[in-house]
C-alpha cells in the first residue's frame, strides 16, 4: 500500500494547531493497519496519545490470517 503522508486534508489554520510530526504519526498509524481502530486522545486542545487496536481476521478453519478482502 502506498500512502502519501502529507496532511492534505487539514486546513491551513488547523496545521498551526496540529504539529506536522503528530499528523504524520496519525497517518502512519492509519496506513499500518488493515482492520481495527485508532483512538486519538486530546487534552487541552493537544494530541497527547494515539491508540491503535489492530484486529486479526482468521479463516473459517481458524488457521492463519485472512488475506483477501470481501
Amino acid at each position: 500500500m502506498t500512502t502519501d503522508l502529507q496532511p492534505k486534508f487539514v486546513t491551513e489554520g488547523a496545521t498551526k494547531r496540529i504539529p506536522t510530526d503528530v499528523a504524520q504519526e496519525i497517518l502512519r498509524t492509519v496506513a499500518s493497519i488493515e482492520y481495527g481502530s485508532i483512538e486519538i486522545v486530546i487534552h487541552e486542545g493537544k494530541v497527547v496519545q494515539i491508540e491503535c487496536r489492530e484486529k486479526i481476521r482468521v479463516n473459517q478453519s481458524g488457521s492463519g490470517r485472512k488475506t483477501s478482502k470481501s
